[in-house]
């Protein structure tokens, strides 16, 4: 999913990374017994990942939990060391270039802080200057930028642990940015946002993507960043990466669950039983009613479509208006997370047939 002409800002090849869980018996006499003889099971949290993303891209990096998104975040910034394969940064390899590699990312775990908790926010930003030996000038321009765009002045003169979460996170975007990183990581960013807060976190984002061309690689279980923010996908399970292609194209191959909302002329409690009567020769089809006056069709639009549902149902019951509801990418990737569909299924067309 690169641009062959494009060299990759980030490369993996064979990434693997182990780690040794301690396994003892519980009580005093298990503990004793680890402490004597201990042992351990090997878990593998990221097994042989080959990834490339070009400079300039937007990349969803999605999974259910336990699935090794942060250990690999983790293994781009140079805190982990990977157990086999090869990881470039920029053309860096991140832990065994750590200082240089840090020059060159940014990231925003959204569960940590990179702010000094009893500091003013101006002074971190002061320190994070110093840090990265950011000339005065460029120093001064990148402070007024990020300070104006994230809305930053009211919380300046404020200690970072006296930052509501919403106002702490805005300012660890800006201190993840300071040194003009090519590369940012953000690691569930919007956790515990209120929506106000995510539209402006989302914005900011897609201006930097847009205007400095910054490559951002998310982890998020909100589904909103990622329709928002990226046009690709790379999903990760049992460490191992199961799909990476277009999101737009998980949506096509798998968003067959579609729905008809209908609105009836006028109250009919007897409509649910009459149009489940009507579409009777279709398969897979769920008939709900919120009211007297509509009704829900749940269909799989691989085997009927809209348009025959519709004709069988308006021999039926007298309809006043027809919405057709599309699956969202958070429904398909919901129920790839819970193992309700699959990438290996084989695609089929309206008539059951394969596609």
């Amino acid at each position: 999913m690169t641009d062959a002409s494009t060299e990759p800002i980030i490369r993996a090849a064979g990434l693997t990374k182990r780690f040794k869980r301690p396994t003892k018996k519980p009580g005093l006499r298990g503990a004793l017994t680890h402490l004597v003889r201990p042992s351990y099971t090997t878990m593998t949290a990221v097994d042989g990942i080959d990834l490339e993303i070009i400079p300039g891209e937007s990349v969803a990096y999605v999974g259910p939990n336990g699935a090794g998104k942060s250990t690999t975040v983790k293994l781009l910034t140079g805190i982990l060391v990977p157990s086999e394969g090869e990881i470039t940064v920029c053309g860096l390899t991140p832990h065994e270039n750590r200082i240089a590699n840090a020059h060159n990312i940014g990231v925003v775990f959204g569960q940590r802080t990179q702010l000094w908790w009893d500091l003013p926010v101006r002074e971190s930003f002061r320190l994070l200057g110093d840090i990265y030996e950011l000339p005065a000038v460029e120093y001064r321009q990148t402070y007024s930028d990020l300070v104006e765009i994230l809305n930053l002045q009211p919380l300046l003169d404020v200690p970072a642990r006296q930052l509501s979460l919403g106002q702490r996170m805005r300012c660890d975007l800006a201190a993840s940015l300071f040194h003009s990183p090519p590369v940012l990581y953000l690691d569930e960013p919007s956790i515990g946002l209120d929506v106000a807060v995510k539209a402006r976190f989302r914005e900011f984002i897609r201006t930097m993507h847009r205007e400095r061309g910054l490559t951002v690689m998310l982890t998020s279980h909100d589904l909103g960043d990622i329709e928002e923010l990226c046009h690709r996908m790379i999903m990760i399970d049992n460490g191992k990466i199961i799909y990476d292609g277009a999101l737009a194209d998980v949506t096509r191959r798998f968003g067959w669950e579609q729905k008809l909302h209908l609105t009836l002329t006028e109250p009919d409690p007897t409509a649910s039983s009459a149009a489940g009567a009507a579409l009777t020769a279709h398969r897979d089809i769920s008939v709900d009613a919120p009211s007297d006056t509509t009704l829900t069709i749940t269909f799989d639009s691989r085997a009927v479509t809209s348009g025959q549902l519709i004709r069988d149902l308006a021999t039926e019951i007298q309809l006043a208006d027809i919405r057709i509801e599309e699956t969202s990418a958070e429904s398909v990737i919901r129920n790839l997370y819970e193992g309700r569909l699959h990438f290996d299924a084989e695609p089929v067309d309206a008539q059951g047939a394969p596609a």
